[in-house]
């Protein structure tokens, strides 16, 4: 009876696999009911093969169908009926990755799952790492875990190379802009949070869009959680990336400066109060103002013909120096406020 239904299932979706058996206890991973969020945007080809990878002691799968304009909706809606672990949930119009990551992250809520993952539709995320990110969290050692393949090459490999270029200046954007300065690969969105974590967080306020993970990070910080990077290898197959960097990096860059002086006036005005602000402050106007200053003794000097060179020119040089400074030292108290976080935890 069994092979019949998956023979009828499989007809209609050549692509997608059935259990052929319905789970009868609620799995746990470590005594805990663990939960994954699946976005899935047009991945008719890929999200029956990324449910059918699901392992066997998660609890949960929230699949979310974010307005797709294939068969994609079909396909989890037909896996859900064999079986009972799969949610389906259905956007309609599309609102974007993060949207979709929130309301998979609202239901766990909603249903008390102790760690919720999130793995892509696109069958990118090998579950094989999936214990690697819990283990921290069922640990009480972090309480939000990510991937990151950046850590050597070898983990790289299979990254195209406007991608790995792309990730790498994001990377550093987002240290900047949220604080975890030991952080890499913000991009990655292989990761796993803790119930606490979820509890904690304005989730309905977190950028809904490419550029969530990012953002999520800067609103962990500011809820002083420990985040943790695992170590998980590329894997690119069949899918495409939705993501073009070109138009994606400035676009995040520019949401990455204003996360950054949000987390600032929030967590060390508002919450706290911190000098590295001040020092962010003065050098944000020093750095530039010498740079345009010593701009202007080179335009003196060379179209103007005025004999300005050592004044103005040692005016402009001291004043980006002192800025420059300034941006350090802020920089490295930010860092010291994140190394004094993770012993308090």
């Amino acid at each position: 009876m069994a092979a019949g239904i998956s023979a009828v299932v499989a007809a209609k979706s050549p692509k997608t696999t059935l259990p052929l058996s319905a789970v009868v206890e609620e799995p746990n991973y470590r005594g805990k009911r663990v939960a994954v969020v699946i976005p899935a945007y047009n991945e008719e080809d890929l999200v029956g093969e990324t449910l059918g990878s699901i392992p066997p002691y998660v609890a949960r799968v929230y699949v979310v169908d974010d307005g797709s304009k294939d068969r994609t909706g079909v396909i989890i809606d037909t896996y859900a009926r064999y079986d009972a672990r799969v949610v389906p949930i259905h956007h309609r119009p599309n609102r974007g990755v993060g949207a979709a990551i929130t309301s998979g992250y609202l239901q766990a809520v909603e249903d008390r799952m102790d760690i919720v993952a999130v793995m892509a539709g696109d069958n990118q995320m090998d579950p094989y790492y999936l214990p690697s990110l819990l283990d921290p969290i069922v640990e009480g050692k972090a309480d939000y875990t990510k991937g990151n393949r950046l850590i050597s090459d070898a983990y790289r490999k299979g990254m195209p190379g406007w991608r790995s270029f792309g990730n790498s200046a994001l990377t550093f954007l987002t240290k900047i802009a949220s604080g975890y300065w030991q952080m890499m690969d913000p991009q990655n969105g292989y990761t796993a949070i803790s119930a606490r974590a979820l509890s904690e967080l304005p989730l309905t306020e977190v950028y809904q869009g490419y550029g969530y993970c990012n953002n999520l990070l800067v609103w962990l910080n500011i809820h002083n959680m420990n985040i943790r990077d695992v170590a998980i290898p590329a894997r690119y197959g069949r899918e495409k990336s939705k993501i073009r960097y070109s138009t994606y990096i400035p676009r995040v860059s520019k949401l990455l400066l204003d996360n950054f002086l949000f987390r600032l006036r929030t967590k060390y005005v508002q919450m706290s109060f911190h000098p590295l602000v001040f020092f962010y402050a003065a050098g944000a106007v020093l750095t530039p103002l010498g740079i345009l200053g010593g701009l202007i003794t080179l335009w003196e000097k060379f179209v103007m013909g005025y004999n300005v060179l050592f004044v103005h020119g040692g005016l402009s040089f001291l004043m980006f120096v002192f800025g420059m400074q300034f941006l350090f030292f802020a920089m490295f108290f930010d860092m010291q406020a994140e190394k004094n976080e993770q012993k308090i935890h």
